[in-house]
């Protein structure tokens, strides 16, 4: 594993660029996908003492970060409890966040960011739409706010720090 090249590119990033160079080389098409970037205050990563190989936490990571619909994540879930047994905490949320990334990319969001009680759900501005602003504020009244900046984003009101990763993706099955 060249760890200095993951360093530097990210581990999705980096999973990503290694599946694209195998699958160029077995000439299989590439589509270009936007990575969603996701920031928010919670532990998802896989403890030493869950899986200690760490050419099997590669591959673990690795097929996370290639999920691309829930079929997959699913399929991953039981492929990681089969082999190692129930999943602590951490992984659950790696889980969690890989769905909240392909619920994300379904509705045009590129990036989320936690800031302390508020979380900001950034769109590709060509998948925006002003319609889905209106519905969200009347479902959440002032717990969203709105801004057509370049990037045009929507600020959501998280109630419960411990449910973050539920409200993210309850608000993203909203759309």
């Amino acid at each position: 594993m060249q760890h200095g090249h993951m360093s530097q590119v990210g581990y999705d990033t980096y999973c990503k660029l290694l599946d694209e160079v195998i699958k160029e080389m077995k000439g299989i098409q590439i589509e270009e996908e936007q990575d969603i970037q996701i920031e928010i205050n919670i532990s998802s990563y896989i403890p030493d003492t869950y899986i200690e190989n760490s050419s099997q936490k590669i591959e673990i990571y690795q097929d996370i970060a290639l999920c691309r619909n829930e079929e997959d994540i699913i399929n991953i879930t039981d492929e990681i409890i089969d082999r190692y047994g129930a999943m602590p905490k951490e992984v659950e949320n790696l889980i969690e966040i890989a769905r909240i990334k392909n619920l994300a990319k379904n509705v045009g969001i590129i990036k989320i960011l936690q800031k302390q009680e508020n979380v900001i759900f950034y769109y590709e501005p060509s998948k925006f739409e002003m319609k889905m602003v209106d519905m969200l504020i009347q479902k959440y009244k002032n717990r969203i706010k709105f801004s057509p900046a370049h990037e045009p984003y929507i600020t959501y009101k998280i109630l419960k720090q411990n449910s973050i990763l539920e409200e993210i993706k309850d608000f993203l099955q909203e759309k």
